[in-house]
């Protein structure tokens, strides 16, 4: 059995979760167009055979390195710094579609300087002119000494099974860490508020979905009762929409994702609540594990 932890690093908006949703053969993590949508650590399990034997790869896949611009942005941060302590490697994902520049090298430096092997995924390479990519992986090639570089789709599936295979190399000799069935260590609850978060997510625009949190108070067997938390009763009004329209979209989007989550028919109950200045209440982070 080879089995370890794998820190996953790069810029928000890289596909950093994408991609560990495909090597996890399935959704482990949202996934958004927006930065930060990624706000906790969340351990993507892929667990499969190797050579005689079999084994676990976790994948921390945790939020964009940022300059912390306030206490939300600062958690995040630690989030960050506490991920590498005691990994197997780090897995540095890069976007092939956008220039490789200071943000980049910022968490190359970081990454390099912990004395693990750096594997570098340049993701999004689907739809690219291979002249392009190859410019590109030039440039990755120049950020540090690394064990390996893949150019892969998360997205379209291309490079994700040679990337994981790579990745299961680093493991040593271990032991099942989470049972062999599951894909991620978050508990139920804190799924479905991201579930509902990802599709809020979807359908707003501008600085709102930073200021968008979900929190679910009640699962009980039939129905989930959550909480979307903005920060003004302007953002409130939009995300509850003319009528309810909004806040009803968002409820039906998410409840097949839960459903199947759950395993079972629901009713997805949901409220809007503006909750002034969340992103600086250090308790209401604490509430909401973040």
């Amino acid at each position: 059995m080879r089995s370890g932890f794998v820190a996953v690093a790069g810029r928000p908006n890289v596909g950093k979760s994408t991609l560990v949703n495909a090597l996890c053969g399935g959704k482990v993590a949202i996934v958004s167009d927006k930065p930060q949508t990624t706000r906790r650590r969340i351990f993507g399990i892929a667990n499969g055979p190797n050579g005689g034997g079999a084994f676990q790869l976790v994948l921390a896949d945790l939020p964009g390195f940022q300059k912390p611009r306030d206490l939300l942005t600062e958690h995040l941060q630690r989030t960050v710094d506490r991920a590498f302590e005691d990994v197997e490697g780090v897995l540095f994902v890069l976007d092939c579609r956008d220039r490789i520049g200071g943000g980049d090298r910022f968490i190359a430096e970081r990454v390099f300087a912990l004395g693990v092997p750096v594997v570098i995924a340049l993701n999004k390479v689907d739809r690219l002119k291979p002249g392009h990519i190859a410019q590109q992986m030039n440039t990755a090639a120049a950020l540090g000494d690394f064990k390996a570089l893949h150019p892969v789709s998360a997205k379209t599936g291309d490079g994700v099974g040679e990337l994981r295979d790579e990745l299961v190399e680093l493991l040593p000799e271990g032991p099942l860490y989470f049972p062999a069935d599951v894909r991620t260590d978050v508990e139920d609850d804190v799924q479905v508020a991201e579930l509902v978060r990802e599709k809020a997510l979807e359908l707003t625009r501008d600085e709102l979905p930073h200021a968008i949190t979900v929190e679910v108070e009640e699962i009980v067997e039939r129905t989930v009762r959550a909480v979307i938390y903005v920060e003004t009763e302007s953002q409130k009004q939009i995300v509850i929409g003319r009528a309810g329209s909004m806040v009803r979209e968002i409820g039906t989007r998410a409840r097949p994702e839960v459903e199947a989550l759950l395993g079972r028919r629901i009713f997805l109950e949901l409220r809007v609540k503006a909750r002034p200045k969340w992103r600086r209440d250090e308790a209401m982070l604490e509430r909401l594990g973040i």
